[in-house]
């Protein structure tokens, strides 16, 4: 069994592979104040409800956008697994089927390396990995493997957060389509800017980064393909023809197959 760990700003993800399946999947709120025995309890917890036995663990893989908490967790799945987990990041990207650009190597977030792994790597052609986190990101990667680059916005619960935090009179809303733009109160108004308005966005973003590509690398839209993750997509995703395939676990995957390249 592999142990695969995405800590991003919000949420961290654990996952547990058994070959190319994830049996179990867990996430814990991103707490930099906390130490690796906490987040150690915690995962020991979700192990034993779910019956899994650590010592049929036997390696580890780690991304992170959190600085702070890459220490913590190196010390934690090693005291799991047994030895130091792969950690994802510029020392490895030469070993990978990818190409990053060198003005980004010290910046790209290593949860988008790995949704550009596992999309060239699973469908080698052009594509676009729409990933829809605390932010919302638009990694283009070319035929040849060769991230082109990334657009970044703030993610769609993001913007409602920031709207209802800097607001004094609105509310907090469920993140839904309205049923339409025509808001005649305050949620389905709010709803229709933020919901629709980011459907509008998503759908314009990838539009001109298609161009954009066509212009740097000679690409086709046909060639492009448009691939959406991450756990906030299922909003968009009933409104919209944008998207060529849907895969949630992009990430997890594309962790699971930089394992298996440098393992």
């Amino acid at each position: 069994m592999l142990l695969v760990i995405d800590i991003g700003n919000t949420n961290i993800v654990a996952a547990i592979f058994e070959g190319d399946t994830i049996v179990k999947e867990w996430r814990m709120h991103s707490d930099s104040a906390r130490t690796a025995d906490e987040y150690g309890s915690m995962l020991r917890l979700f192990f034993a409800e779910n019956g899994i036995s650590t010592e049929k663990i036997t390696g580890g893989i780690l991304s992170s956008v959190v600085p702070l908490l890459i220490g913590p967790f190196i010390n934690l799945i090693t005291s799991i697994v047994g030895k130091k987990p792969i950690l994802v990041g510029p020392a490895i990207y030469d070993k990978l089927p990818v190409r990053v650009p060198d003005s980004a190597i010290n910046e790209i977030g290593t949860d988008l390396v790995a949704n550009a792994v596992q999309a060239y790597s699973e469908y080698k052609r052009s594509c676009i990995v729409a990933d829809f986190g605390t932010a919302l990101t638009f990694t283009a990667i070319n035929n040849e493997g060769k991230i082109l680059g990334v657009a970044i916005t703030p993610g769609v619960r993001t913007a409602v957060h920031s709207l209802f935090a800097n607001t004094a009179q609105l509310p907090s809303v469920p993140l839904k389509a309205p049923p339409n733009t025509l808001g005649t109160n305050t949620i389905h108004s709010i709803q229709a800017g933020i919901i629709l308005g980011y459907k509008g966005l998503v759908e314009s973003m990838i539009t001109q980064m298609k161009e954009d590509m066509k212009k740097e690398s000679g690409s086709k839209d046909e060639d492009i393909l448009v691939i959406a993750t991450g756990g906030l997509n299922s909003v968009l995703q009933p409104l919209t023809n944008i998207f060529d395939k849907i895969d949630k676990a992009l990430t997890l995957k594309g962790l699971k197959t930089i394992h298996d390249i440098l393992d």
